[in-house]
């Protein structure tokens, strides 16, 4: 399919001077549907660019996190940096910042400054507990998101410990909300004309996910238990270890589903228990129905199993890891995996844009790109020429 219009967000200007994961991820959604996003970073670097694996002293992270951006070093602590920082600003449309609260102000680029230079900016704020209450001084990472939100509390085993996750899961939830929150600013600015300011708090996205954890706690005094794999909602729902060693993942929040499953499995006389009528009455059951789900899955193999349950019309998925992502058909069909060449790497392979347009889709065109590497380009535009390029590096501005 050939599409004739430009991406979604073209001609947007975005200043991402944000590090690590939550605010240059949401920078990084933007630019896949086409705006312009200018990564601003100390010389030192976001400190993303060491995070994770490496190959030949080049982050892998970095490559999918600053894809789509152009990147300069800029310290925006100092007055020339100030300088050339609002004039930046001047005619962009978004800054994205994660400074603790009040660092941009005491370096004069603050609301006040920033909107009198571009009163049509939107300045988006990301930090781990916002820019007012008592916590906000406090540093924020996604970890603590994790653990505050109440996720921690009731993930893992039941006999073990609040677990958290092995990736940026609060970070990614925030970035996903803050891009969502620029884009009903921008929308807001087409009606009133003005920028305004996102106070995104990274324990508030994955708060938000959570479901009926408050409400319950409120209105029953519930708390909810670690069940590990399990739900307190439904039941058969866990995972499964096949005869060769695989897994597979088993879901039957359907009531339907469920009857599926159990009659798939050779245990149809379950279905006719009273109990078996509502899920949370079946997850009271659940190691009745375990056992048999997880005995019938143990004697074959995972390609069996999955053919067997998509036979049954069960819902049932293998667990993969990120070779057997790569390589599997549906994934490919989707278009969720996208190849693009790396100048340091060659080709590398990692995530499409998330969502699909049929007519605007979002497209990964570039990697993440060596460190300053536009610097001179971008701050050409303002007048920044060679001779005083060398002269902001020596002084330590650039």
């Amino acid at each position: 399919m050939t599409h004739d219009h430009p991406a979604a967000l073209e001609g947007l200007k975005v200043l991402d001077a944000s590090t690590l994961f939550a605010g240059p991820l949401a920078a990084t959604l933007l630019g896949d549907h086409g705006a312009d996003v200018i990564k601003i970073e100390h010389p030192r670097g976001d400190p993303a660019r060491t995070h994770g694996a490496q190959k030949d002293g080049v982050g892998l992270w970095w490559k999918m996190l600053a894809r789509n951006k152009r990147a300069i070093t800029l310290v925006l602590s100092t007055p020339r940096g100030r300088e050339l920082f609002l004039d930046l600003a001047a005619d962009a449309d978004v800054v994205i910042e994660n400074f603790r609260p009040g660092t941009l102000e005491r370096w004069g680029l603050g609301w006040e400054e920033l909107s009198a230079r571009n009163p049509r900016l939107v300045l988006a704020r990301v930090t781990g507990f916002g820019q007012t209450g008592p916590y906000s001084s406090r540093p924020g990472f996604g970890t603590l998101a994790e653990a505050m939100s109440g996720f921690a509390a009731m993930t893992g085993d039941p006999d073990g410990p609040p677990t958290l996750p092995p990736f940026g899961l609060a970070d990614g939830v925030a970035a996903l909300t803050t891009a969502f929150g620029i884009m009903t600013a921008l929308r807001a600015r087409e009606t009133t004309g003005r920028g305004q300011v996102l106070d995104t708090a990274i324990i508030e996205p994955l708060l938000h996910l959570l479901g009926p954890g408050l409400i319950a706690y409120d209105q029953l005094g519930i708390l909810q238990p670690r069940t590990g794999n399990r739900s307190t909602n439904n039941a058969p729902r866990n995972t499964y270890q096949c005869a060769d060693g695989q897994w597979v993942a088993v879901s039957t929040s359907a009531h339907s589903i469920a009857e599926r499953v159990m009659r798939l499995v050779g245990a149809p006389e379950l279905i006719d228990e009273p109990w078996f009528a509502s899920g949370a009455s079946r997850a009271e059951h659940v190691e009745e129905l375990d056992a048999a789900v997880g005995s019938w899955i143990a004697a074959r193999d995972r390609d069996e199993v999955v053919e067997a349950f998509e036979k049954a019309e069960a819902a049932v998925a293998p667990i993969y890891t990120a070779a057997d992502v790569l390589a599997d058909p549906h994934f490919n069909a989707l278009g969720s995996i996208v190849t693009i060449d790396d100048d340091e790497l060659g080709p590398v392979r990692f995530q499409n844009t998330p969502f699909r347009l049929s007519e605007t889709p979002g497209s990964v065109r570039t990697t993440g790109p060596k460190l300053g590497a536009h610097t001179a380009e971008i701050l050409g535009r303002l007048g920044v020429d060679a001779d005083e390029l060398e002269q902001l590096r020596a002084q330590g501005v650039l």
